[in-house]
């Protein structure tokens, strides 16, 4: 089954807001989806990110999330997931982490694995989400926003997937908080241009600012019709 991992350039980029509507979008398109949240920081019980994918696909919380499995780990400091492990005296071990996507991959068509904040964060002292998308090679989604700073942001974590090899399935512009037509339309130019120059063929989809009864509009069809990552 198809496992696709969805990072964000930044925390607060949109990505869980994405991973949803993308889980939205296969269950529309008759899928059996599952997404799974790489770790949680700031909250208590099961994970909040997986809480709005239930909301945002429109289905109740699933025993996987009750008993962890969708995510492993759950931190109540608001930090980076190696701090916030360490608050509470523990570290996150990556295997507890790949148990949970087997279990996953095992009983869904397709699997969302979101994230923890930008592609660099660490997870341990020696080891970054980014050292695990390496090791993975699962196609990536990658999330930014119309936020100031975003295009150096992108460009970053694109020139970054390039050295590490790791496969680009699609560029999501979350266009949210849109204060700028004259931004908007430029930086899906630039980004456009970048992803041609670092020889990733895939599509750039647009999130606009939606509404929660327009959530099943948004088509990702580009993203799942077709394998155009290099």
């Amino acid at each position: 089954m198809p496992t696709y991992f969805i990072a964000g350039i930044d925390t607060d980029t949109g990505k869980t807001f994405a991973t949803g509507l993308m889980a939205k979008y296969l269950l529309n398109q008759g899928k059996s989806v599952i997404t799974q949240k790489f770790a949680q920081t700031g909250c208590k019980g099961i994970s909040e990110d997986i809480l709005m994918h239930r909301e945002i696909m429109g289905i109740e919380i699933q025993d996987v999330d009750k008993d962890g499995t969708t995510c492993p780990y759950v931190f109540d400091y608001p930090a980076s997931p190696h701090l916030a492990a360490k608050m509470q005296n523990q570290e996150i071990d990556i295997k507890r982490i790949e148990k949970s996507t087997s279990i996953l991959e095992n009983q869904f068509d397709y699997l969302l694995l979101e994230g923890v904040g930008g592609m660099h964060v660490p997870i341990t002292l020696d080891y970054s989400l980014l050292d695990f998308m390496e090791e993975k090679k699962y196609p990536m989604i990658l999330v930014t926003s119309s936020k100031l700073g975003s295009i150096n942001h992108t460009l970053l974590s694109l020139e970054v997937a390039r050295q590490r090899k790791i496969p680009i399935q699609g560029l999501i512009y979350n266009k949210f908080p849109a204060n700028s037509e004259f931004i908007l339309k430029d930086s899906i130019h630039v980004f456009k241009t970048y992803l041609k120059k670092y020889g990733f063929d895939c599509p750039v989809i647009e999130i606009p600012e939606i509404k929660k009864g327009e959530m099943s509009n948004v088509d990702f069809g580009q993203l799942f019709s077709s394998n155009k990552s290099k």
